[in-house]
């Protein structure tokens, strides 16, 4: 045998299984009446979506890059409707679909009311469960 397999049925494959394992989503709740109160399951995922989608990209040094959402560089920013309607969703897929715990990002509406912009979205989750989610920009 070489050192470099010459065909398929030279070269000795080893499949190897991994399991993925996903963390417990046990968190301290944000919200100002449960002090020391944690969370769990779908009510830890609606505050990681909400936290990340309102938390800037790149501008807190206690979070990596790949935390938070660069929402904030498109409001107010001077650029069409349509561009607009383009890139939130695809900006606030990206603030979420690293989590572990989202497989996708769909169903977006985007409405105007006076100068507010609210989106609404579902969330997928890896165990087959949806996260109705709505944020005001």
């Amino acid at each position: 045998m070489a050192i470099i397999p010459q065909s398929l049925e030279e070269a000795e494959l080893e499949v190897v299984e991994i399991e993925v394992q996903i963390e417990p989503s046990l968190t301290y709740s944000l919200l100002p009446n449960s002090i020391g109160g944690k969370i769990d399951g779908l009510e830890a995922i609606r505050q990681f979506i909400a936290k990340a989608i309102k938390t800037a990209r790149d501008r807190f040094l206690i979070y990596d890059d790949q935390y938070g959402c660069d929402l904030e560089s498109l409001i107010g920013a001077n650029v069409t409707r349509e561009l607009l309607d383009e890139e939130i969703p695809r900006v606030i897929t990206e603030a979420l679909i690293y989590d572990d715990r989202i497989s996708d990002v769909v169903d977006f509406v985007i409405t105007n009311e006076d100068d507010k912009v609210f989106v609404s979205f579902t969330v997928l989750l890896v165990n087959g469960e949806q996260v109705e989610s709505e944020v005001e920009l």
